[in-house]
Parts: structure tokens; sequence; C-alpha cells
């Protein structure tokens, strides 16, 4: 995927359904949905062992049948094996679905192809958090060499 079609993603998305997500502030899953909050984007909890708690000021939902509305991504925080569980209940919910993105370490070509067959686009082992900062300028102050020529400073 390059860096356009992440950019694009990270532009026309608001609202993200977060599988997984922890209340546990030093998990990955809870800092990635509470700085995804901070930039801007609606999150919606989704995890069974959480459901009816407030978790950054949002209720959390135990699966995607109890999430009211429509959300423009799925982010999965879940191992590689559940992927295609997640896909299948995601797309059942939501047909229209644009965005799938499994975190980190999280790949399944199977379920992937599934999804990109729907119509969905599928992002595969990266971190939408890490992707932003790179892509939005935020990596550069910090020093890291993005491999994004801007002339922001």
């Amino acid at each position: 995927m390059t860096d356009a079609e992440l950019k694009s993603i990270l532009t026309r998305i608001k609202r993200i359904a977060i599988v997984g997500v922890s209340a546990n502030p030093v998990r990955p899953s809870y800092y990635v949905a509470r700085y995804l909050q901070l930039k801007g984007y609606k999150i919606v909890p989704v995890n069974p062992g959480l459901a009816g708690q407030d978790l950054l000021g949002e209720p959390v939902y135990a699966n995607f049948a109890d999430v009211p509305g429509d959300v423009d991504m799925v982010d999965v925080f879940r191992r590689s094996d559940a992927v295609p569980d997640v896909v299948d209940a995601a797309l059942a919910r939501w047909p229209q679905l644009d965005v799938i993105w499994l975190q980190l370490g999280v790949r399944h070509d199977a379920a992937a192809a599934f999804a990109a067959a729907r119509g969905v686009t599928v992002v595969q082992d990266r971190c939408p958090k890490i992707e932003y900062q790179r892509l939005f300028g935020e990596l550069r102050m910090g020093g890291f060499n993005t491999g994004v020529i801007s002339s922001r400073l």
C-alpha cells in the first residue's frame, strides 16, 4: 500500500470500531485508541470483556451487532487466527464498510482477499497511529526519518 493510499484512508475515515481495545493505559490498543480520539476520530470500543463500561468517554460494546450506526473503519487488535471471524462479523454488520485495518503483527491473507473482493480496503501489519504520525509530519518533529518529503517544519 502506498503512502498516498494510507494518507487517503486516514483523511477520509471518521468513525473507527476498535476491536480488542484494552482499558489498561499501557497496552497499545488503549493508547492507539486515545491517540486517534485526540486526532478527531470518533472511536467505538469493541471488547466483550469490557462491554457496558465506558472507555475514553465512549461506551464499550460486546460485538459489532450492538454498535449503533455505521463505522468507516474496523481496527483489529486481535491475533491473526481471529481475523476471519472479525472480518465476517464486520461485513455482516456493515456491508458497505470502507476499511479493515489489521494492527502490527496481524495478517490473514485469505480474510484480506475476501474483504477486498467485497470492495473493502484492507491494511495489514501496520498501525494507524504510527502511519498518521509518519504521514502527517509528527514523527519528523521527534527526529525520525519518515521517508516523506515535505516543506513543513
